[in-house]
């Protein structure tokens, strides 16, 4: 879809529609009072009658308003004027997206950056109506023979901003949205992808896809015999198990100096989770094809950071393989000596995310990193201890921890920090090699980011577990998020701007 941004008078708008906001109760929004002021009090007319209260949502179209050059205006809901925050916003935009897109309305003028939200300014407000309106669009039917197809879909969205001060306010907000919108999309594809076609080779392809894709990318696939060759002895005894080799997969950004330490984010890419010989229930089994969502959304950043073209130093690392149960397949009770020397005992094998991770974090200690982000659909105790809306942050180093949960909420993509005390470690204690795989079933989310920070001591680290956050389950609304993109995104751009 194309946007845009302009600023001008609503009742001056060539156009199919023009979109402006209704508080409760019934209350015009400033640019609403300016279109009824010019239609001599149509609209107004029209709520005294009661066919729009103003509640989050209600949506009213009209046609043919006096005075006016547009064909529609539609009404949009708001809900209480003081109310109107982050998320209120960003439904208010998804309804109006999808009442434009049902209505044959190919092109709007959208004047609801101009509603006041709290602690917003434009650019925000512009970016998220960007971001939030490709949400709402996006489909994916790629394996569907019959698609749903709107007969006359939006195609171009036009956002009114105040004054002329601000359109380059709002171009840049909108190439932002869109670059986050298009490393989003991409994640999201690569989380709803079958297990039978997504396996550890596909994304391989997908990384050498993207420095096809752009110049600024180099893509290294390190096959078993190079991980082999590494010492990487905990990654490759999760491999065994599945006839799909597993691939380690570097993706190189350079914009920033040469000298210029990188920022390292680090991808789980389990493309199929069965458990392995400690089988999963069979029930809901097929969600673990999102069990790559660490791997998806490191995809996606790197897909952002390139069409933004920012001035740093990124480098990607996913350890990609399936967890499958077969005669070659690592058991419970078995010792691993990992890449960095220390033994780990298995006493489950649906606890191997971290065990690949281990490798992967020791691995990237070679390119002296700034700092270390890995992203794991680790645990489902992440999922009990805060359900969808945030991810779960656990960091070594305090600023590190500040920079992301800010970037999250400029971003709405919060994560919560979780604690990684010592006296959490106890819990991995085994009699038999230097730490056991897991620590039991109490604060299992953050006795598996106290593993994994056995692995990080060289350089500052954050672990996000994604495990609630990185898609949705069951029914119709089931598919991957996208998350956390805009969070590491927002993260990459404000580090662009020297705001750390």
């Amino acid at each position: 879809m194309e946007f845009s941004v302009k600023s001008g008078s609503p009742e001056k708008q060539r156009s199919a529609c023009i979109v402006v906001g209704v508080f409760e109760p019934r209350k015009l929004s400033p640019v609403a009072e300016q279109l009824d002021k010019v239609s001599d009090g149509y609209i107004s007319n029209i709520l005294r009658r009661g066919d729009l209260e103003g509640k989050p949502e209600q949506v009213l179209m009209l046609h043919n308003v006096p005075n006016t050059l547009c064909d529609r205006v539609l009404l949009v809901g708001c809900g209480k004027e003081r109310d109107l925050g982050d998320a209120q916003y960003r439904k208010i935009i998804a309804k109006t997206i999808t009442t434009l897109n049902d209505t044959g309305s190919m092109e709007a003028v959208c004047f609801l950056p101009e509603l006041h939200v709290k602690g917003r300014d434009t650019h925000w407000k512009v970016r998220q109506a960007v971001e939030a309106a490709q949400e709402t669009l996006y489909v994916f039917d790629q394996f569907k023979t019959k698609k749903d197809a709107a007969r006359r879909p939006l195609r171009k969205l036009v956002f009114n901003v105040p004054t002329r001060r601000e359109l380059s306010v709002g171009e840049t907000a909108i190439a932002e949205g869109l670059a986050v919108a298009t490393g989003v999309k991409l994640a999201k594809d690569l989380g709803n992808l079958p297990p039978n076609v997504c396996h550890p080779s596909y994304l391989a392809d997908e990384a050498h896809r993207l420095s096809q894709a752009y110049e600024s990318v180099k893509t290294t696939v390190y096959e078993e015999a190079d991980m082999d060759a590494l010492s990487m002895g905990s990654f490759l005894a999760v491999a065994r198990g599945s006839e799909q080799p597993a691939k380690l997969i570097l993706m190189e950004y350079k914009g920033g100096k040469p000298d210029e330490k990188p920022i390292v984010l680090v991808g789980k890419g389990l493309t199929f989770d069965s458990g392995g010989i400690s089988i999963k229930p069979g029930e809901g089994m097929d969600e673990m094809k999102y069990d790559m969502g660490g791997a998806a959304g490191v995809f996606g950043t790197m897909k952002a950071l390139a069409e933004l073209k920012l001035p740093l130093n990124v480098i990607a690392a996913i350890g990609a393989t399936e967890n499958m149960p077969g005669g070659n397949a690592y058991r419970p009770g078995d010792i691993l000596t990992s890449m960095s020397g220390q033994t780990i005992e298995v006493l489950n094998t649906d606890a191997e995310g971290r065990l690949v991770l281990c490798d992967v974090l020791t691995y990237v200690e070679r390119f002296e990193p700034d700092v270390v982000i890995d992203l794991a659909t680790l645990t489902g105790a992440c999922v009990i201890a805060l359900g969808a809306h945030a991810s779960a942050l656990y960091a070594n180093h305090n600023p590190l921890a500040h920079d992301l949960l800010n970037a999250g909420e400029a971003a709405c993509d919060r994560a919560w920090r979780m604690p990684m005390w010592d006296d959490y470690q106890e819990q991995l204690e085994s009699p038999f090699a230097d730490m056991a795989n897991i620590g039991g079933r109490a604060a299992g989310s953050i006795t598996a980011a106290c593993f994994l920070g056995r692995f990080t001591k060289k350089y500052h680290w954050a672990h996000m577990d994604i495990a609630g956050t990185a898609w949705r389950s069951g029914g119709k609304q089931k598919g991957a998020t996208g998350r956390p993109v805009p969070l590491l995104t927002q993260y990459l751009l404000d580090r662009s701007q020297g705001k750390h």
